[in-house]
């Protein structure tokens, strides 16, 4: 594995990054989260750039679609794979809700909606595919569906970038079922079953006061903070989720 210790781009290459991350149409608590999310140094690290087809697989209630709507809006192309609002009620209402997002701004007008169990695109078409907090909601088959789908619709060369909540080495698959936490080892076999290769990993997400045991699993973090009064203080001190970020490519050949 060789680990990244300069970007490809200049800092002059990301001044629109940075206006995307700052645009004042970003929901005010989504920005809150910068601080221990680092949009800007994660996609960079990523290897976005402005001009990219991008895939964000499950964006969820949109915080990374925020940032990277308007910046690709111009130049490239984002492709949201979302819930299947068909698959169960909790999906069709995430679903619904992130669809209202999509048409409530003109900066979301060129973001393309499709399903997460579908076809993601054309084959070898995309040149990132991104996702954030979510491979420890997809153990078993339906992760490997979605990376197969995610695999496929990449060029050769394309890069796919995770970040998800970092387990303790050697953690049980049914603890990590559980806690929400999930092990490197674990996402870089699923993503080399699915034909990837990593090339890098950062501690960009990295926390070293979360201590990754709690009996609410990481949940009882912000910005969840499942607890509620219960030692939220204590909770808000640690801050959001350790995570690993780790960015994989699909082989040219």
């Amino acid at each position: 594995m060789a680990l990244l210790s300069k970007a490809h781009h200049t800092d002059s290459d990301f001044d629109s990054l940075k206006a995307a991350i700052e645009n004042d149409l970003r929901t005010v608590t989504f920005k809150e989260r910068d601080q221990y999310r680092n949009p800007y140094e994660t996609l960079k690290f990523f290897g976005l750039k402005d001009n990219q087809v991008v895939v964000e697989l499950s964006p969820g209630g949109g915080w990374y679609t925020e940032i990277l709507a308007p910046y690709l809006k111009k130049k490239g192309e984002l492709i949201a794979a979302h819930y299947n609002p068909e698959t169960s009620a909790y999906y069709a209402r995430s679903r619904t809700a992130f669809d209202k997002k999509i048409a409530s701004n003109n900066m979301f007008s060129e973001v393309r909606v499709v399903e997460l169990d579908k076809s993601y695109g054309v084959e070898n078409s995309a040149d990132l595919v991104v996702t954030f907090r979510n491979l420890h909601n997809w153990i078993g088959q339906q992760g490997d569906d979605i990376l197969s789908r995610a695999y496929k619709v990449l060029k050769p060369g394309g890069s796919f970038g995770v970040v998800d909540h970092r387990a303790k080495p050697g953690t049980s698959l049914e603890a990590m079922k559980k806690s929400g936490y999930i092990t490197e080892e674990y996402a870089i076999s699923v993503a080399e079953k699915a034909g990837f290769i990593l090339v890098a990993s950062s501690e960009i997400n990295a926390n070293s006061k979360d201590t990754a045991d709690y009996q609410n699993g990481v949940w009882t973090l912000p910005p969840s903070l499942r607890l509620k009064e219960i030692d939220k203080d204590k909770y808000l001190a640690i801050g959001e989720s350790d995570r690993f970020t780790l960015l994989f490519k699909k082989p040219e050949k």
